[in-house]
């Protein structure tokens, strides 16, 4: 490091006898020097040169006096070291050039070893400084990077202490969910680019806020489909609680803003989310060059299927027991004993409900029914038609009728 000296004092003969008691120094660029004669020209060189790393002021000079300066130098934004130079038993302006904010101070005649050392001391702290500040900065620039992926409270934490939590590639257990907007592939083909990238960013940013609400971790983002998990990279006792409940306010958002765009006139198709909860080899994949913070596994893969499975059925989200039963009083109703696209064993799935929803008189007749169902009660076919009749908008008791009216029995659904 060089270090840049700016010296300011009013006699002439200052500039170059410094230069000549710091010849070596200057000449293996230790530190180069500047010189103002007084407070103003010390300013305006200051403004003109953001490289200056340290100052060494006399306090009687015209214009502008030297601990006038030392306050304006104290007021900035960008604080510099100060040596302050006065006369020989000048305790009064000494102590007020401290309180000001001077980092040390030389008396005159000026002693130059003494000026070397306090001039070498002043640099060591300017180096502690500038490490400090580019530690700050390089803080910063992490936390504006891991902010795109993970929720302030955790990114905060990644920022200042890259070891506080491991990103290396291990197994653990997560709660994930998927989401995706029906039909928008084809819609994108029919928007202007000036449509599509307004909705786009404005969806993903208010999607995104809610995972973060839920401290949830973003994974992937591909076009419209948002990848979340819970329980990684930091312990969450609670990750299946927390995903659920996610999942749920990211179908109220997602509805909210269905319902805003189509008021626009652009025909949004409703969001799907499919949760899932199980083991995962979790961690950052994206090489030494890439930041990728993602989960890859059978529980991923289900997660999606779930996902993908709520167009079959009518549903909006589409939650497997598994996850279900991790969560403490989960309100929900059945969907059925799915046999997911690629698999050969039923997974029995749940729609989540909120509190209201689980107990209005509408779930009651499903569950009813489903029971039915469930016990291949010939009675199921009247007791969802009954339902159907009273509850016309309900897709998923519509899906049972149609399957019962085709001759299907029984809870298990192999899924197209």
């Amino acid at each position: 490091m060089t270090a840049q000296i700016l010296v300011v004092d009013d006699e002439p003969d200052l500039e170059p006898l410094i230069q000549q008691k710091f010849r070596h120094q200057i000449r293996e660029g230790v530190v180069t020097f500047l010189f103002a004669r007084d407070g103003v020209d010390a300013l305006a060189q200051l403004k003109s040169n953001g490289a200056i790393d340290m100052v060494v002021t006399d306090i009687n000079m015209p214009r502008m006096d030297g601990l006038s300066l030392l306050q304006k130098l104290h007021e900035a934004e960008e604080k510099i070291s100060t040596i302050i130079v006065s006369a020989y038993g000048d305790m009064t302006n000494i102590r007020t050039a401290m309180n000001r904010g001077a980092f040390d101070f030389l008396t005159k005649p000026i002693d130059f070893p003494d000026l070397d050392a306090t001039i070498a001391k002043t640099i060591r702290h300017v180096e502690v400084l500038r490490e400090a500040r580019e530690r700050q900065a390089a803080a910063e620039r992490a936390h504006a990077s891991l902010s795109r992926y993970f929720s302030p409270n955790l990114a905060q934490r990644l920022a200042s202490d890259a070891e506080a939590v491991d990103l290396r590639g291990q197994r653990r257990q997560i709660a994930t969910l998927f989401t995706d907007i029906a039909g928008f592939t084809t819609l994108v083909e029919t928007l202007e680019p000036d449509v599509l990238g307004p909705l786009l960013n404005d969806y993903v940013v208010g999607m995104t806020d809610v995972v973060f609400a839920h401290d949830g971790t973003l994974a992937k983002i591909i076009g419209d489909a948002i990848h979340v998990m819970f329980g990684a990279p930091g312990e969450q006792p609670d990750h299946a609680a927390r995903a659920v409940s996610c999942a749920l306010a990211l179908d109220e958002c997602a509805q909210g803003f269905c319902r805003r765009w189509r008021q626009k006139g652009i025909a949004l198709g409703v969001t799907r989310i499919g949760a899932h909860a199980g083991p995962a080899l979790v961690g950052n994949f994206g090489g030494d060059r890439f930041f990728d913070y993602t989960a890859y596994g059978d529980t991923i893969n289900v997660t999606a299927r779930l996902e993908t499975a709520n167009k079959q059925l009518g549903t909006r989200i589409c939650v497997s027991e598994t996850l279900a039963e991790k969560v403490q009083e989960f309100h929900g109703r059945p969907v059925g004993d799915l046999v997911l696209r690629g698999r050969t064993e039923a997974l029995r799935a749940f729609e989540p409900l909120s509190g209201e929803q689980y107990e209005n008189e509408a779930m009651n007749s499903y569950r009813e029914a489903f029971a039915k169902l469930q016990a291949n009660d010939p009675s199921a076919l009247a007791a969802f038609a009954a339902h159907v009749g009273k509850n016309p908008d309900d897709q998923l008791a519509s899906f049972h009728l149609k399957r019962l009216l085709n001759g299907a029995a029984g809870t298990r659904i192999v899924m197209d």
